[in-house]
């Protein structure tokens, strides 16, 4: 309710009433939500760095060069401790959406470490020195990142998949609130038929085994729900089991993988039978918007 309210006020009031929101979370917490995680590839590492009440930040490194972009810094020290711990080279921003969760750190980040370039889809993204669209393509040392434009959360959301040249080597892609873990995105700025272009049309033609590192610890949240929409689908029960086991030690529930999150997260599964049998709709737009209406009013 806050949200949608916050999200009808001027974007500077937006801003100002977010950040203080999210400080006066952040100060009612006894320590990191989940521990630091990092996952080493063999091309690439990343880095996941807790922040605020439940949001993940990534620092991504390419291990051929030593350099580094981070994801959505809005704990800006919180970054440049890994990055001296790391000995990295941080040369990039990528922020995924205007929200302040997300882009509230990079002022400040690049007031910290002047010549950061600050990527994004949003003019109002604070800091951005550089406008990306569907498609744009850069660099972080040999790993070669594609925007992917995924309009809904926000009219602006960009998605970033980064690949090593290698063929046959890891790929994550970073979605930031588009896609969640088991779910998605609330559909503040958009509708259904755009979330539907960017979770069916976009990111479910990644390639099956491409990592999902997303913006929010929400999963076991979200698989509450994904059970509630498809009892017997024997791939959420496990992934629950899974799941409260990581959080029981505090450990991250990320990364997933593309073709995890089309056996288990109902968003991605709106073709399915059993999706649109729960939502009462034969078609799969209709079925992505009657699905999130309904989430929007789950209790669990």
């Amino acid at each position: 309710m806050l949200a949608r309210i916050v999200n009808t006020l001027p974007f500077r009031l937006q801003q100002r009433v977010t950040k203080l929101y999210f400080q006066v979370l952040t100060r009612n917490q006894h320590g990191a939500h989940s521990e630091k995680q990092f996952n080493e590839y063999n091309k690439m590492d990343v880095k996941i760095l807790p922040a605020l009440q439940d949001n993940y930040m990534y620092l991504i490194v390419d291990k051929a060069t030593n350099e580094a972009a981070v994801v959505d810094p809005v704990d800006p020290k919180s970054v440049l401790e890994a990055v001296e711990q790391h000995g990295v080279n941080l040369t990039t921003v990528l922020t995924t959406h205007h929200h302040w969760d997300h882009a509230g750190g990079n002022e400040e980040l690049v007031k910290l470490k002047p010549g950061l370039k600050v990527f994004g889809g949003d003019q109002r993204i604070p800091a951005l020195t550089e406008k990306v669209a569907h498609d744009t393509r850069l660099n972080i040392g040999r790993l070669n990142v594609q925007c992917l434009f995924t309009p809904c959360h926000t009219t602006g959301h960009i998605c970033y998949f980064v690949a090593p040249p290698e063929e046959g080597e890891v790929k994550a892609v970073f979605t930031g609130d588009t896609l969640f873990l088991g779910g998605c995105g609330r559909f503040f700025e958009g509708n259904a038929q755009q979330m539907h272009n960017a979770l069916i049309t976009v990111l479910s033609n990644l390639p099956d085994a491409t990592k999902v590192f997303c913006g929010h610890e929400y999963t076991l949240q979200n698989l509450k729900y994904a059970a509630h929409v498809e009892p017997d689908n024997e791939h959420v029960k496990s992934k629950i089991a899974w799941a409260e086991e990581k959080r029981a030690q505090q450990l991250p529930t990320v990364p997933s993988s593309i073709g995890e999150e089309k056996s288990y997260n109902p968003f991605m599964r709106v073709n399915s039978p059993s999706v649109q049998q729960f939502a009462g709709k034969n078609n799969p737009v209709e079925t992505m918007k009657a699905i999130r209406d309904a989430k929007d009013h789950f209790k669990g």
